[in-house]
């Protein structure tokens, strides 16, 4: 397996888009990418967008994308108060928040939802992320749920033990709303991110991996 680097450096470091459907899916998805990329290009622009976030869980997400992405580069985050499992039947709205994000950023590399998702939003974005976005370095992640769609993705993040247990941490520390849910353990995202490290050999036995539909080399 040959590793592809991103052509950035710190003096031309990348603008980076992050979009989810729900608080938690952008942290859970690629929280641990983040956390690398933020390190490797400290002067990176990250822009975060996050599409139901209301209440407390708009809170959970304002604090995790300062921790994720920190105060001096995340442009936002941009909560907006769609309702949960509702998108596809306001999918103009929805649209809308994408025609108004391609005219304020073209970014180097966007983060997204899989388009075989079993979830009606992240399928919406993931779709609406391909249609506003057509020249642009696409990542679509994965979202561990109980309708077990887990699939093969083509391109895999080696994370550091560190940077995993770091975004583990992060994550049941801020979204705390979802601790009745019995799949929301550090488990559940340690086990995926080891079976991802084993796939791809990654030194530290944690990877975090994408589907990606077509890239330039």
């Amino acid at each position: 397996m040959r590793p592809l680097n991103l052509p950035y450096d710190n003096a031309s470091p990348p603008t980076i888009l992050c979009l989810g459907a729900h608080s938690d899916d952008i942290e859970i998805g690629c929280g641990g990418t983040i956390l690398r990329l933020s390190q490797e290009y400290p002067g990176a622009a990250f822009h975060w967008v996050v599409f139901s976030a209301a209440g407390v869980r708009a809170a959970e997400a304002q604090r995790a994308a300062v921790l994720f992405a920190g105060t001096s580069i995340v442009r936002g985050p941009q909560l907006k108060s769609f309702q949960d499992g509702f998108m596809p039947f306001v999918g103009a709205e929805v649209k809308a928040v994408f025609e108004e994000l391609k005219q304020a950023v073209s970014p180097d590399v966007i983060f997204t939802h899989n388009c075989k998702d079993a979830h009606q939003d992240h399928r919406l974005l993931a779709e609406l992320t391909w249609n506003t976005f057509r020249d642009n370095l696409i990542l679509e992640y994965e979202i561990p749920k109980y309708d077990g769609d887990l699939g093969q993705p083509s391109v895999f993040v080696p994370l550091p033990a560190e940077v995993s247990e770091k975004k583990v941490r992060y994550i049941v520390d801020t979204f705390q709303s979802q601790y009745a849910k019995r799949w929301f353990q550090p488990d559940t995202f340690f086990s995926l991110m080891r079976l991802r490290g084993m796939e791809c050999n990654a030194p530290s036995g944690h990877a975090e991996a994408f589907y990606c539909r077509k890239i330039v080399l």
